[in-house]
């Protein structure tokens, strides 16, 4: 009995080894580089025809000194998709950044240093990604258009940022 729990256990176990996948599945995407490695999907059941509107939600910081993972999901994605098909230009992306995340807009002077995000959002607004501050989030933590990245506006509000892309076909994603 305990024999064929064994040989039960071991078979379970390495049919489970053989059909996932792992770490050095994932390789960098084409679209962002240095951030937001994939792996890439056999038929992903994606067409070239494929669009995408999609919203981000930012409300906390990164840990100091580090990349924002919030910021490096919408690499994932736009990597992600590109490389399963989906033209860099059906992709459409927006990050709606309040409270405590407000930091990861910062530019270097007003962040204090080199603020880490800086190359990744340059990259992320090449591709056509937009990035919207909070306008009250702004004038509550005193920040002007002036303290922020190249390329990063200030909405009225994160809620009205969100109502407006709603209106304009962005979904919300969770992630």
């Amino acid at each position: 009995m305990r024999a064929a729990f064994f040989l039960t256990a071991i078979l379970a176990s390495s049919s489970l080894m053989m059909a996932s996948a792992g770490p050095d599945d994932f390789h960098p995407g084409t679209v962002i580089e240095g951030y937001g490695n994939i792996a890439s999907v056999e038929d992903p059941r994606l067409s070239s025809e494929t669009e995408f509107h999609i919203a981000y939600d930012v409300a906390s910081a990164a840990e100091e000194g580090a990349v924002s993972r919030s910021f490096v999901t919408p690499a994932r994605f736009l990597n992600m998709h590109v490389d399963a098909g989906v033209p860099a230009e059906n992709i459409h992306l927006a990050v709606v950044v309040h409270g405590g995340a407000f930091k990861d807009l910062l530019n270097d002077e007003a962040y204090g240093a080199e603020n880490p995000n800086g190359p990744l959002i340059a990259q992320l607004i090449d591709a056509g990604v937009t990035f919207e501050l909070c306008g009250q989030t702004a004038a509550y933590r005193d920040v002007s258009a002036e303290d922020l990245l190249p390329r990063v506006t200030i909405s009225l509000s994160a809620m009205t940022s969100h109502a407006l892309l709603q209106q304009q076909g962005y979904t919300l994603n969770p992630f």
